[in-house]
């Protein structure tokens, strides 16, 4: 009875992690932050308080939303279905994505704090679990549009 080939699979691998080269920096861990700038902005929006704690030296709203666009817009320049376009478009649209993802997300988390109770708890967990909400549900339609393109290839 012949075994199955087994593959060893590292630990680096098991956690997501990828080398440290430029493409990686930019396409992979660059948007990881970005995802995290993105979870603080929901905290800060649906929260502003717990973050002055935190920071209160400046308000960092700015830099937050900044972080998500830039970071949200290298994740989707990266994408399959933007890879046959000349640059500039690429940069256009991936610009367009994350500047609407963003702005459309702290458009919905001003709306949702003014009918969530003014529970410090409660706006923390409804802006965090709507923001990871959010980043799964574009990565998922991100990725279904990447698939269309190979199949299609």
């Amino acid at each position: 009875m012949a075994s199955a080939p087994t593959t060893k699979t590292s630990i680096c691998d098991k956690l997501g992690l990828k080398a440290l080269n430029r493409h990686n920096i930019l396409y992979h861990y660059a948007p990881a932050h970005g995802v995290v700038s993105y979870t603080a902005l929901s905290v800060n929006v649906m929260n502003p308080s717990l973050i002055y704690r935190v920071c209160s030296k400046r308000d960092v709203t700015n830099i937050l939303l900044c972080q998500s666009v830039v970071f949200t817009g290298l994740y989707l320049y990266n994408r399959p279905h933007l890879r046959t376009l000349p640059t500039k478009e690429k940069i256009l649209y991936s610009a367009f994505g994350a500047v609407t993802f963003s702005l459309g997300s702290v458009l919905t988390w001003a709306i949702l704090r003014s009918v969530v109770p003014q529970n410090v708890f409660l706006c923390t967990i409804a802006g965090v679990g709507s923001g990871l909400a959010l980043v799964k549900i574009a990565r998922t339609y991100v990725e279904h549009v990447d698939s269309l393109v190979e199949k299609t290839a």
